[in-house]
């Protein structure tokens, strides 16, 4: 047979027709996210009232204490680590300040620039070479 509607179609033809089977257009039910409805139910605040959250209270307080102690370490650490790197870029400096200052000690040392320093103080450079005085041991006796 023919499709035809059955509007169309003589009475004796439509009770003798088969029905066709109706297509409905059926859209598929969309499914909720897996994520979006987990999230619901912890935001709900039931799982607070099951029965094993209820019995481990005691541990889940402890694991939050637990976790409390282990983030307070961790900044305890850095504030440590900061410090120490802190003592030493201190240190560092320092080391370059004395290396500095031994080195203008040492030039400033020298007998070239301690003359010339004593120049403007008043003083002269002897120019008569030193020698060496020499006792004998009966001055020395004599003089005491």
């Amino acid at each position: 047979m023919l499709n035809v509607p059955l509007a169309d179609m003589e009475p004796e033809q439509a009770v003798h027709a088969p029905e066709a089977p109706l297509k409905e257009t059926v859209s598929p039910e969309k499914k909720r996210n897996k994520g979006l409805k987990a999230a619901q139910d912890f935001l709900g605040g039931g799982y607070l009232s099951q029965k094993w959250v209820t019995g481990n209270l005691f541990f889940i307080l402890y694991l939050g204490l637990i976790a409390m102690v282990y983030i307070g370490n961790t900044y305890y650490t850095e504030k440590k680590f900061k410090s120490i790197e802190r003592t030493k870029n201190e240190l560092k400096e320092l080391r370059y300040q004395y290396i500095t200052t031994k080195s203008v000690l040492m030039f400033q040392g020298r007998q070239s620039e301690i003359s010339k320093r004593a120049l403007t103080h008043g003083l002269k450079e002897t120019t008569m070479p030193p020698y060496k005085i020499f006792y004998s041991a009966e001055a020395l006796m004599q003089k005491r």
